[in-house]
């Protein structure tokens, strides 16, 4: 068994009798869990060790420790270092465009915290503030978009105070920036970094209008909650499948018997018959030990389609925990006998994964702006809630088309609006019952404070008590629907970083709250500010069915932002609008847009290139030789799919930039490689099972079904 399948046995064994010896009831211990948030440096863990050193945990609220208290801290991080077996540090930061192609999406240089006396042949630790707090790379070396180049290739890395140091297995890891030497971003993290200080400012200037002094409860923070989808599948099989090894999805493959169909896997059990509840047990286990509170697990809808939720946090520190999230489930499903998939669309005609972006605003001690009972008590102004609301339905409106790119994903070409993720026309779901308020706002025939409708269901039963639920339902068709304190981003890809995405959504939110505050400042009313705003982009506000294509139709007519294709989305982040808007609020310069938008091209490109060679492989390797092994199937067609692959391929090659040769690359994959696809299928289906050398969907997909390894042969 694993250690964590004994150390868990362990504890229910122990708490079981403990509850039974001395009267106390054993699941209320807490104990099982002393391990959680040891890893981390924060809290109560960072206060025993800045004690030491004649500092506290406080001292890391302040960023100014990195200039007065860098060596304190060092010392504090080496001794907890050293006291749980770490002897190695690194700056960890986030290179552009990783998702689907880099291990743990990150890049890290990992150095020994160490000196060596050359005279006395002896070894002594030693890590200062400013091994600390600054770092240096090639920042030629990542994808760029022409910021660096090999002979001007500096990249330098700075510790990130808003996310905190951790440690896992013998490395501290220290969360950084990537800038270049001209302070560029090479990075996904320093433009969230921007987005939040330009939330923060422009947002607090809107509220001290409305009653509310920010600055006097920390300053203004966003929160996220990522709610992680993942594919877990037989390892052995995964290892028949060059395209799941390589790209991550399968770009051929014949549907299995069974799907979806009959809606029987969505939060079904987790069997304890196959490995992946240990698989998942064995993953919170991790994650608790960095302190993520990864909470929530369950099946999701697809055939061995599983999901983690953690709590909600920051959002620098919750982005910084889902990458890692990402690569804990990657290294802890082999060492289960499973593989983990996290792009979007692993599997023609089931559900793909996303990654549900729950988005909130708040001070910095728990103030909750989209609360409407909290924003108003905090601010004593009824009408503070919907002058907010007024400003965030006016940036959805305006600029949907960079909530489009943000989430263009290479996976999400063949996710969004397939009836399991929101199609590309950016609305937002408020429900009837905000709706009606704020249009009576809008329109100046309702007067006073939003206080969100509940409903009474009664059952008949006497068992069951009539209970409360909200006015409001669930729109799961919207791309960004309101939920009550937050909104849900709804249609952001499972492999995404998503810095970008929190980016986007601060910053023309920022923007809004500072054209706000600019009308107000010039003399404006506040409601009248907020009134004539809804009435502008009330289009934007949809509480339908998004998956109708009337409604679709409609909604285009209407003129909210529809963008189908990914890679015209990407080609918006340097339009003349969104450059101005980026610049205004000091989150990027027109250079560093163009690189962003020529990385995430190239990103696209070079993912599609990688399914068309092995593609190409597949079918030379594997199709073509079942097919002549078996004397049926389309032999003609599979072998003149080959120079067709390839010609286009070539094409992409001379393409005259990057914006071209992506748009290329999605006619391969979106037209030439599906038709190539269906002959490829059309051949599994006639060739028999013991000539076909690759996985199929029903090998790969069935974990509950699928003859394998027994559980005693898998934790040998």
């Amino acid at each position: 068994m694993t250690l964590f399948a004994l150390s868990s046995l362990t504890r229910r064994t122990l708490l079981s009798s403990t509850s039974i010896a001395s009267g106390a009831r054993g699941f209320a211990s807490l104990d099982a869990y002393e391990e959680y948030g040891k890893h981390v440096f924060t809290g109560k863990v960072a206060d025993t060790y800045l004690k030491k050193h004649g500092a506290s945990g406080e001292l890391l609220k302040d960023p100014s420790w990195t200039k007065t208290h860098a060596d304190v801290v060092a010392a504090a991080v080496l001794d907890w270092a050293v006291d749980n077996g770490a002897n190695t540090f690194c700056h960890w930061f986030q290179p552009m465009a990783s998702s689907g192609v880099r291990h743990g999406q990150t890049g890290q240089v990992q150095n020994m915290m160490m000196k060596f006396n050359r005279d006395t042949n002896e070894v002594m630790f030693d890590f200062k503030g400013k091994d600390l707090i600054k770092g240096e790379t090639d920042g030629s070396s990542y994808p760029n978009g022409g910021l660096r180049g090999t002979h001007c290739a500096g990249g330098y890395l700075a510790l990130d105070t808003s996310s905190p140091i951790f440690l896992r297995g013998d490395t501290i890891f220290v969360p950084s920036a990537l800038v270049s030497y001209y302070g560029a971003a090479l990075d996904e993290k320093t433009p969230v970094l921007r987005a939040n200080a330009a939330l923060n400012k422009q947002g607090s200037r809107l509220l001290k209008h409305l009653g509310l002094d920010a600055s006097k409860h920390g300053g203004l923070v966003t929160n996220i909650g990522l709610e992680q989808e993942i594919f877990l599948i037989p390892r052995e099989e995964y290892y028949r499948r060059p395209d799941l090894q390589l790209t991550g999805r399968t770009i051929i493959g014949k549907d299995a018997p069974r799907g979806q169909e009959m809606c029987d896997h969505y939060m079904a059990p987790l069997s304890s018959a196959t490995p992946a509840l240990a698989c998942m047990q064995e993953i919170q286990e991790e994650c608790w030990k960095l302190g993520i509170p990864l909470k929530t697990r369950h099946r999701e809808v697809a055939p061995n389609q599983f999901e983690f939720a953690p709590l909600f946090g920051t959002n620098t520190t919750q982005i910084d925990q889902n990458v890692m999230v990402m690569q804990i489930i990657e290294e802890v499903s082999a060492r289960h006998g499973l593989a983990a998939l996290l792009q979007e669309k692993p599997f023609n005609n089931v559900n793909g994964s996303g990654k549900h972006n729950n988005w909130s605003i708040a001070t910095a001690d728990g103030i909750q702006l989209l609360l409407p009972k909290a924003v108003h008590e905090a601010t004593g102004n009824p009408y503070a809630f919907p002058i907010i609301m007024a400003a965030i339905v006016s940036a959805i409106d305006e600029h949907g088309d960079l909530m489009r790119m943000a989430i263009s994903s290479p996976g999400n070409d063949f996710r969004l609006g397939a009836c399991e993720a929101p199609p590309a026309i950016v609305s937002t779901y408020l429900g009837e019952d905000m709706s009606f308020y704020l249009e009576h706002f809008k329109d100046g025939k309702g007067l006073g404070e939003y206080v969100p409708g509940v409903k009474t269901l009664d059952l008949g039963v006497s068992e069951i008590l009539p209970f409360e639920v909200p006015a409001e339902d669930r729109n799961r068709t919207s791309p960004f629907p309101y939920g009550g304190a937050r909104f849900e981003f709804r249609a952001v890809g499972s492999s995404q970083n998503v810095s970008l995405v929190n980016t986007v959504l601060n910053t023309i939110t920022a923007e809004k709250f500072s054209d706000f505050a600019d009308k107000i400042d010039a003399g404006e009313d506040p409601i009248a500010v907020a009134r004539a705003a809804l009435n502008k982009h009330w289009r934007v506000v949809f509480n339908g069915n998004n998956y109708d294509e009337k409604n679709q139709q409609m909604l285009t007519e209407r003129g909210v932002w529809r963008i189908d294709s990914g890679v015209e989305a990407i080609h918006v982040l340097s339009s003349e609008k969104n450059v101005k808007l980026f610049q205004k609020m000091n989150v990027m310069n027109q250079e560093e847009c163009q690189a962003r938008e020529t990385v995430l091209h190239d990103h696209y490109t070079g993912t599609v290139e990688m399914e068309a060679l092995c593609l190409i492989d597949m079918i030379n390797q594997h199709i073509i030789p079942s097919v002549k092994a078996a004397g049926v199937g389309p032999l003609e067609d599979l072998e003149a799919a080959i120079p067709k692959l390839k010609d286009a391929i070539a094409s992409i090659h001379h393409a005259e930039n990057s914006y071209e040769a992506a748009k290329l690359a999605r006619v391969l994959r979106l037209e030439t490689m599906i038709d190539i696809r269906n002959i490829c299928d059309a051949a599994e289906e006639v060739v028999p099972a013991n000539l076909w050398t690759l996985a199929t969907y029903k090998e790969l997909l069935f974990l509950d079904s699928h003859v394998g390894p027994g559980l005693e042969e898998i934790y040998e």
